[in-house]
């Protein structure tokens, strides 16, 4: 990004009526260039929101993380330089660079990291922070050649490893990542020495836009990808099993097809990690079964689900893959050797990401890999991503069967699939879920509104708050967490304003036996939910519409005496955590 575009970017007004993401950025240096390439990236990552960056004071990298922690921003984003750990390591500040005081630097840099790292865990307390630790070369200290590293400069390259090390444990702060830094900004290239002496702003202004760009993506983070479909021939595997049999396909280095390996293994990865993947392939259905049964394919036939193997269109087979999924397109990646193929998935699903596989360039096939890293990468693992591929098998076999009830015998199968619910107050073991379920669920959801960390944070310690995690299982399996609610209570109404339930729960009845808990728990009169239409949220509607005289619009009341008297009748063992009020606004 150039200064002139990034300048564009962040001057552009936000729509009416936008919200506003306040960020503060926190260094030692003057912030300068950096300041407007972190709005513009922001800006472009958030178009629906108003981006404000604040900033502290110039040299005072320690009085601005105390200030972040005082702001009431979002997020926080913090640049550490070696001038912050030392000024002698910087330009702007003398103090010797003789090899009598390296010791000295070496013992300084270890303290001083200390004493950030505490400070950067208050901070974090209020706000999530983006982390990038020290991107420019060190100055010529040593009175070792260039080519040699000295004990000291490895030294203190540890001490900047143990800092990123410690404060990427740190609950709320994520660590920009130094090896993607380096394959956009070479070290020498990064450091501008005129604007260093003249106006304190270190940085090249390429160089600044690549780092300003790592801490945008940290502060918001693009939703994970849910699920990927793969081809078969030249694409899981090298060959074309029509053709070449069974034991005619390879992914063997000695063969040099190992690259299909390596993509067996992602995939193996990427399941392991709850992505959901599926095949979409032209192919005889019985030996594909037959060839994904293969014991040194390195992804799990268990893995794949489902599997739309035919000869019919790829699309059709991608169609059929996202009803059994119940996402939508733009949520999932499809990855072919077929130019063709590609254009046409692609052409039924404008949103959905198509990738070639590139089968005959390694090369280029490793940057597919690095690609759908990306695309796939999430904050942290969740119990939930486990049992994601598992339950959504289990989640097909309950619908059948549910579909074979007789007309009217819903409430009977119901009745006997041994169903229990846990409900459970937001906490520190279950936040990281309850917003991640917030932010990514769509079908059943009150508004669509999406919050911010310090905005969850927030809803969940204001007077009254009410929040509700719930888990479910039956014999068909366990689902974990699939719905929050989040609101406060006001006189005798829980004002309901978040309320998610993950598409794998539907036809459970889980959706009323959560407005019961709360009319039973709260031992209110009634509910008041905060609807909003969208585009995708059409349960949600239809099940708020079961207890109104007219559709919702708007904030809908719920009464206690209509609720009950047309729910229906309610199986689930449910089990109860105390305090769905959260304990800090308890009396």
């Amino acid at each position: 990004m150039k200064l002139s575009e990034a300048l564009k970017i962040a001057r552009t007004k936000p729509p009416a009526g936008a919200g506003k993401l306040k960020v503060y950025l926190a260094c030692g240096f003057t912030p300068l260039h950096l300041e407007t390439f972190l709005a513009a990236h922001l800006c472009q990552l958030s178009p629906e929101r108003d981006v404000e960056i604040q900033t502290g004071s110039y040299g005072d990298l320690r009085g601005n993380l105390a200030r972040l922690g005082e702001s009431r921003c979002d997020a926080g984003a913090v640049v550490v330089e070696w001038s912050d750990l030392d000024p002698r390591l910087g330009l702007r500040s003398l103090g010797g660079w003789g090899p009598k005081i390296l010791e000295d630097i070496e013992t300084n840099v270890a303290a001083s990291a200390s004493r950030l790292l505490r400070l950067i865990e208050e901070a974090a307390q209020a706000a999530p922070v983006a982390l990038c630790l020290p991107t420019l070369p060190l100055p010529p200290l040593s009175h070792l050649p260039s080519a040699q590293a000295g004990a000291h400069e490895l030294a203190l390259q540890r001490a900047a490893q143990d800092f990123a090390l410690k404060a990427a444990a740190v609950p709320g702060v994520r660590v920009t990542s130094q090896q993607r830094l380096n394959e956009s900004s070479p070290l020498a290239v990064r450091l501008d020495v005129k604007s260093e002496l003249t106006t304190g702003f270190p940085y090249r202004l390429e160089h600044a836009a690549r780092v300003a760009e790592l801490l945008a993506r940290l502060v918001q983070p693009r939703p994970p990808k849910k699920g990927l479909i793969t081809d078969l021939d030249d694409t899981l595997w090298r060959g074309i099993l029509g053709e070449d049999g069974v034991g005619g396909l390879t992914w063997e280095l000695d063969r040099r097809t190992h690259i299909h390996a390596l993509y067996q293994q992602l995939l193996a990865a990427l399941a392991e990690s709850g992505a959901l993947v599926g095949v979409a392939s032209k192919n005889d259905h019985a030996l594909a079964l037959e060839a994904l049964g293969r014991e040194d394919l390195l992804v799990r036939k268990e893995e794949l689900f489902p599997l739309e193997v035919n000869w019919g269109q790829k699309s059709q087979s991608v169609e059929k893959i996202l009803r059994a999924w119940n996402v939508s397109a733009d949520a999932v990646v499809f990855v072919d050797d077929s130019p063709i193929e590609l254009a046409e998935v692609k052409a039924l699903h404008p949103e959905m990401e198509c990738l070639l596989f590139p089968k005959d360039d390694e090369q280029a096939a490793y940057q597919l890999f690095i690609t759908l890293r990306d695309l796939f990468g999430k904050q942290e693992l969740l119990e939930e991503d486990a049992l994601r591929a598992e339950s959504l098998r289990r989640a097909a076999e309950f619908e059948s069967r549910a579909q074979d009830a007789p007309s009217g015998a819903l409430e009977d199968f119901l009745a006997h699939v041994e169903a229990e619910i846990t409900f459970a107050p937001v906490d520190a073991a279950t936040e990281a879920r309850a917003f991640e379920l917030i932010n990514k669920t769509n079908q059943f959801n009150l508004n669509g509104a999406r919050l911010g960390e310090s905005e969850f944070r927030a809803a969940l310690r204001r007077p009254g708050a009410v929040s509700l995690v719930v888990s479910y299982r039956d014999k068909f399996g366990p689902l974990g967490k699939i719905a929050v609610l989040l609101g406060r209570v006001e006189n005798s109404t829980v004002k309901v304003e978040t309320w998610v339930m993950s598409c794998r729960a539907f036809s459970r009845h889980i959706e009323f036996r959560c407005l019961e808990y709360l009319f039973e728990n709260l031992k209110v009169s009634e509910i008041e939910v905060a609807y909003s239409p969208t585009p995708r949220n059409g349960p949600a509607r239809e099940f708020l519409a079961q207890f109104l005289d007219e559709g919702p619009d708007g904030a809908c009341r719920i009464r206690r005496k209509i609720f009950m008297s047309r729910k229906p009748a309610l199986f689930q063992k449910v089990n109860s955590v105390s305090h769905v009020r959260h304990p800090a606004t308890i009396d």
